[in-house]
């Protein structure tokens, strides 16, 4: 929390933040305003409060532990994600990793502080002492959030939504909204659809209910469908990132073009198809699921996958201080980090990918999703493990790594896991035989959506630094980079965009560029 005084240096650019209604800031933490008992996003329209009656805080459960519901004018949950939760490794934000993903829903606090390898009860004090409150809070307050968000944009049955938000009764999700939002989730619905609360509809979840594009939720045979608009910080490169997933489509497993992507992907309760379509700063996610509680793990992983909680302003401002990445910078604003639905997947399709051509790596994993794959799924670690040999072609080292990486994650004695810090995984994965710093470091970056990596063995990365005037070695471009921290993944995805024409059908982010550096 921080709060007005001269001990405190972060209150006065956030206080300046909600005094101009800056609207970047919006989701990256949060006004509480004790004079009213409302927390509110600092964009919000109302007169500036005094500072002597503000608080900033990291998260709403922190808000809602000082006593405060939140603004009914702003919606201050309507809008992107915090940033924060990738920036930093910590172990307070690789839980709000999971938390968002449902993890306290499905396994529990128990479940939680087991995934990040910690007690239940050190969890609890780390995350009150650095967030304003504890496991059971922050989901609660995410359930809340996600709630409103149906609510507002879906024609969902109240009692539905309390399912799929994460509720486990409805009394709890009646008392939980009255308590958050001091309202009754009918008045929610119909305050959201009166029009109030809007901010110029940017950054909030749905469009207007009476539109065109207005959101459903139905159940038919079985299954679940919805759709919904997620909104991006702006700017956004949109369209480079449905170009990134098109080029590297598996057929039989991805459909993408120039504004939309298509693909099954695992949810906890089951599979679900899901079609992701560019609407101005936000992807329009359509999607059939398994059951209506797969909902908020749906969200959260297409927000991961899209990297729509990036803070782009403060990306390009940083990176742009540089002379030499400027020119970069300026052409191509909102460049965004593609993620991964399945990190094992991510690993396996990184490793098949060594040395070899983005087209020829899709004619191979698309025979392996044939032949070993199951319900438009890429294969799972077991299935590799077993039959891997059968089908995998190529240098008898290259299936000796990927076979044996499968047979790890199979076994339990490999996991990937979104709670976990970059360094392990790395270390992890450089333990294994036949995988090198590039093949970690990138599995790491896409897995994990660490915005600080830097691949400076890459080929193409030092061909386009030798371009654009840079030092161009292994060891000198790492040196040069580090004035790109925290960033240095944007800027690497920058001179992979600006790679030299020679190498352009090559090479590339998603299959690991042909580079001599790259052990197999």
């Amino acid at each position: 929390m921080s709060t007005h005084g001269s001990t405190d240096p972060r209150f006065a650019e956030r206080y300046r933040a909600l005094a101009s209604r800056d609207s970047r800031f919006d989701g990256q933490f949060i006004a509480g305003v004790h004079s009213t008992g409302i927390y509110c996003r600092p964009s919000c329209a109302a007169m500036t409060p005094h500072a002597k009656n503000v608080s900033f805080f990291r998260t709403a459960a922190a808000a809602h532990e000082a006593g405060l519901r939140a603004c009914k004018r702003c919606q201050p949950d309507a809008v992107p994600g915090s940033p924060d939760w990738n920036l930093s490794d910590d172990l307070a934000s690789r839980a709000m990793r999971l938390i968002t993903d449902g993890v306290i829903e499905r396994d529990g606090v128990q479940g939680l502080a087991a995934r990040l390898g910690y007690t239940s009860r050190h969890l609890t004090r780390v995350l009150t002492s650095e967030l304003g409150a504890g496991p059971l809070s922050l989901a609660r307050a995410h359930r809340a959030q996600s709630a409103r968000h149906l609510l507002a944009s879906t024609n969902l049955s109240v009692a539905d939504v309390a399912f799929a938000a994460g509720f486990s009764s409805i009394r709890q999700f009646n008392d939980t909204i009255q308590a958050v939002y001091e309202s009754t989730p009918s008045a929610l619905r119909a305050l959201a659809r009166r029009g109030q609360g809007s901010q110029g509809g940017r950054l909030t979840l749905g469009s207007d209910p009476g539109s065109d594009q207005g959101f459903d939720l139905r159940s038919a045979a079985g299954s679940t469908s919805i759709t919904l608009r997620l909104p991006a910080r702006a700017p956004f490169d949109g369209a480079g990132l449905m170009r990134f997933f098109a080029d590297h489509a598996v057929a039989g497993l991805e459909v993408g073009d120039d504004h939309s992507f298509s693909r099954r992907l695992r949810l906890p309760t089951g599979v679900a198809d899901v079609d992701m379509t560019l609407d101005g700063d936000a992807v329009l996610c359509r999607a059939r699921l398994n059951d209506v509680s797969d909902v908020t793990a749906l969200v959260s992983r297409v927000r991961r996958l899209c990297d729509l909680d990036a803070d782009s302003v403060a990306i390009d401002t940083a990176l742009a201080t540089d002379p030499k990445l400027r020119p970069l910078v300026s052409g191509l604003p909102g460049l965004r980090l593609p993620g991964v639905v399945d990190a094992d997947e991510a690993l396996f399709r990184t490793l098949v990918g060594q040395q070899i051509s983005v087209a020829a790596a899709r004619t191979v994993l698309g025979n392996i999703t044939r032949q070993l794959g199951s319900d438009g799924l890429f294969p799972t670690a077991l299935r590799l493990a077993e039959n891997g040999r059968e089908v995998l072609r190529g240098p008898a080292s290259r299936v000796a790594t990927i076979v044996g990486a499968a047979e790890a994650i199979a076994s339990g004695e490999l996991v990937l896991d979104l709670g976990m810090p970059s360094d392990e995984l790395v270390a992890k994965l450089v333990a294994m035989p036949g995988i090198g710093p590039w093949t970690a470091g990138y599995v790491a970056m896409r897995v994990l959506g660490n915005p600080d990596i830097m691949l400076s063995s890459d080929l193409v990365m030092q061909q386009s630094a030798a371009n654009l005037g840079m030092p161009s070695t292994m060891r000198a471009l790492d040196a040069y980079s580090a004035r790109w921290a925290p960033w240095r993944t944007y800027a690497g995805l920058h001179l992979w965009r600006a790679r030299p024409p020679v190498l352009s059908k090559r090479t590339g982010p998603g299959a690991p560029p042909q580079t001599p550096t790259i052990k197999g």
